[in-house]
């Protein structure tokens, strides 16, 4: 099948001086608000996808920091590649600016909706040095509900590739030892594209499926171990429990001669 772009279809415009000013802010809002930000040092699926082919990232969609924190993975994993993701219509025209930062609007309720979606989708992955990011259950998820199944788009779009990579990316926010949670990540398997037997529309939905439930039940195991030494951490957050009883502490460390430890635990150190 031709990479041909659909025509008078092309990736959405990235203001680059934009999103610079963009991740600097996320990083600042990431710092504030988690412990930290970390992968799963197995399985690095990163280093070994070349940033010539086409990639698609879909994962599972448990909260609202999910979009914000894949514009921060891509950066950190794939710096080469310009970060794109669909963007609910509505919310786009609320939130214009993101527009301009990679994300594009979708309505996938209606068949011209989901046909501009998989045009658009099909002239991204086929640009030089770009990544999609797809969170395919089409709504928040709580991350233990594995029954949920997900929309046809993404299913679609892999049946029309001919050459590229679909690599599962699962997240879970948790709180350990400290105030603020962590976000932990983890990469599953990739699809490679052409695969040595097509799969229909339906297999390929099936095996996405099938695939990102085994990543989620890797990266659960992983959780409930508690082992910060399995993660690579990517993002250190704001450590200690707060004004009041950080100052509490750093008096009696002063009174006792012991050394200050903002953080609660030793996780993430």
């Amino acid at each position: 099948m031709s990479q041909t772009p659909p025509p008078h279809t092309q990736p959405p415009h990235v203001s680059a001086w934009l999103q610079r000013g963009f991740l600097r802010h996320v990083r600042r809002m990431l710092r504030s608000q988690f412990h930290s930000i970390a992968i799963a040092r197995e399985e690095r699926f990163d280093k070994q996808i070349p940033s010539s082919e086409p990639l698609i990232v879909y994962g599972n969609h448990p909260s609202w920091w999910d979009p914000l924190l894949a514009h921060f993975l891509n950066h950190e994993l794939f710096p080469a590649r310009q970060f794109y993701a669909p963007i609910d219509a509505s919310a786009l025209a609320q939130y214009r600016v993101f527009g301009k930062l990679g994300f594009f609007a979708v309505s996938l309720d209606s068949a011209s909706g989901a046909s501009a979606f998989l045009k658009q989708s099909r002239a991204i992955v086929m640009s030089e040095n770009s990544s999609l990011w797809l969170t395919p259950e089409g709504r928040f998820v709580d991350v233990r509900d594995s029954q949920v199944p997900l929309r046809p788009g993404l299913a679609h779009l892999c049946s029309r590739l001919d050459r590229g990579w679909v690599m599962p990316m699962c997240m879970e926010y948790v709180f350990w030892e400290e105030r603020l949670p962590e976000c932990l990540c983890k990469m599953g398997e990739p699809f490679r594209i052409p695969l040595r037997e097509p799969f229909t529309k339906d297999q390929w939905n099936d095996r996405l499926h099938g695939r990102l439930r085994e990543t989620q039940q890797a990266l659960a195991a992983l959780v409930i171990a508690r082992q910060a030494e399995q993660f690579e951490c990517l993002l250190a957050g704001r450590k200690g429990g707060g004004a009041m009883y950080d100052l509490f502490r750093r008096v009696r460390s002063l009174t006792s001669g012991q050394r200050y430890r903002p953080s609660h635990g030793t996780k993430f150190e």
